[in-house]
């Protein structure tokens, strides 16, 4: 394996790609260690002054022995699953720890801290790594990745998203990704707007969509998970794709054109029980909405249950993007990691076409490589991973990131986006006052939290800085 700290040629290959393709119980603390294997050194051979001389031995690597890994992991903490994905890395020859978020910080940065630890790998939403960039927890992985390259093919996106603003200092390795799509009852195909492409949407032809639905039946059948998940659909997907930004161009122009739309263009045509629904999957299956957004996992059943009256495609796209909320989980090694290789052995292994495969049928995470086999798998998810894979390979693709920095209070940011929408939409205030008073509402709080800016937006010295308008 090449060393972790010289530059990468790939760094450059993926600026390329960028452009084009824009893309938990609590822990038990620190585990105790295993004795390492010791073996004594081989006797040389024993000559004597009438032997043929023995030539040396072709040397041989060492192999790694992966008993000796410790992972902790964020996911996969729930006795069902954790039984499911021990099954996939027994083939590997490894386990691993489950562990919330906050326990995992505090143990590696506090081994960072002491110079000595027992942590080899983390498996962790990308929101757990910008704590331990600030605390220099983490090893370089950019030339693993550069080696894992030639044997598998990784989303350009994510590789960006694990460079954490950096240039060539990747902090993880992606490991797997859940997002938000669209579903589609097949009766509304025959209202999609002349010439629209279903992998191509723009947003107002979206709207046209669902007026042409609304004309064409009678009835409002698009909807959205306002009792949901709606805050990420602002979040990741309104204020990207009109804007650019996610923050810093919150009381943009830009966000008060895509609110008109969303109160004049779009809101008219959905279902008003959308205030009321928190999973889209069950008003598809009953028939209330044929056009609907959603996480993977609230879309499923629909999928699943009746595989031959849906469809699945990417979010549209808007003036800035194909705005999009990928929830990426990454692999990283703590600079104290006692077994660095077993680390760098596991994350081969965990990325491999065939382990992603074997991740998204038990466990419904989607692979962040390509070349999963898909012909063996449930037709719900297979369904669902077309459309994934497309919008996150999409020429525009606009990857907006979860809210990162703001500790406890996360829970206060996706009330200013929403309340940015119900006073515009819901109650018809004034576009440029509610966001001039949610705007600082949203600057107060990355103030008091110190958070710094996370993709869409540049990255920040200090706390976000939300523009004037």
């Amino acid at each position: 394996m090449k060393t972790l700290s010289r530059p990468s040629r790939w760094l450059a290959v993926l600026a390329v790609s960028v452009v084009l393709a824009l893309i938990v119980t609590a822990c038990r603390g620190a585990p105790t260690l295993p004795p390492t294997p010791t073996t004594e050194p081989p006797a040389p051979p024993t000559k004597t002054p009438e032997a043929t001389p023995v030539p040396e031995p072709t040397p041989t690597a060492t192999p790694v022995d992966m008993s000796t890994l410790v992972f902790f992991s964020t996911q996969f903490a729930p006795v069902e699953e954790q039984e499911k994905f021990r099954a996939i890395i027994k083939e590997g020859g490894f386990d691993f720890t489950p562990s919330e978020e906050g326990p995992l910080l505090d143990l590696v940065i506090a081994e960072a801290q002491a110079g000595k630890g027992t942590v080899d790998l983390i498996g962790a939403l990308h929101g757990t790594f910008p704590p331990l960039q600030r605390a220099d927890a983490l090893l370089n992985l950019a030339d693993l990745a550069e080696d894992l390259m030639e044997t598998r093919n990784f989303a350009p996106a994510f590789l960006q998203t694990g460079l954490l603003g950096t240039e060539d200092y990747l902090y993880y390795v992606p490991w797997m990704q859940a997002t938000y799509i669209m579903a589609a009852h097949k009766d509304a195909l025959q209202y999609l707007p002349p010439n629209a492409d279903l992998d191509n949407l723009t947003w107002n032809q979206f709207s046209d969509w669902c007026k042409a639905i609304y004309e064409g039946t009678g009835k409002p059948l698009c909807g959205l998970p306002h009792a949901g998940l709606f805050h990420r659909f602002l979040q990741g997907y309104m204020w990207p794709s009109f804007t650019g930004g996610m923050v810093t161009r919150f009381q943009s122009k830009e966000a008060e054109e895509m609110l008109t739309w969303l109160r004049d263009e779009l809101w008219p045509y959905v279902n008003p029980q959308s205030i009321s629904y928190s999973f889209m999957q069950e008003p598809l299956l009953a028939g209330e909405v044929w056009v609907a957004f959603d996480h993977t996992a609230r879309l499923i059943n629909a999928f699943n249950e009746k595989p031959d009256d849906f469809v699945a495609f990417p979010a549209p796209s808007g003036p800035a993007g194909r705005g999009f909320m990928p929830v990426i989980v990454g692999l990283g090694i703590p600079k104290t990691a006692p077994h660095p290789e077993a680390a760098m052995k596991a994350i081969e292994f965990l990325t491999a076409p065939q382990v992603q495969g074997k991740v998204l049928t038990e466990l419904g995470f989607f692979p962040v490589v390509s070349g999963v086999e898909t012909a063996g798998l449930p037709r719900g998810i297979a369904i669902e991973m077309e459309a994934v894979i497309k919008q996150a390979n999409s020429a525009d693709a606009l990857p907006a990131l979860l809210p990162v920095g703001l500790g406890a209070r996360g829970g206060e940011i996706n009330q200013i986006f929403r309340n940015a929408f119900d006073r515009v939409v819901l109650t018809g205030e004034e576009i440029t006052k509610v966001l001039a008073e949610e705007a600082a509402n949203l600057q107060a709080l990355l103030n008091e939290t110190g958070a710094a800016c996370w993709a869409p937006d540049p990255p920040s010295d200090g706390p976000c800085p939300v523009a004037p308008r």
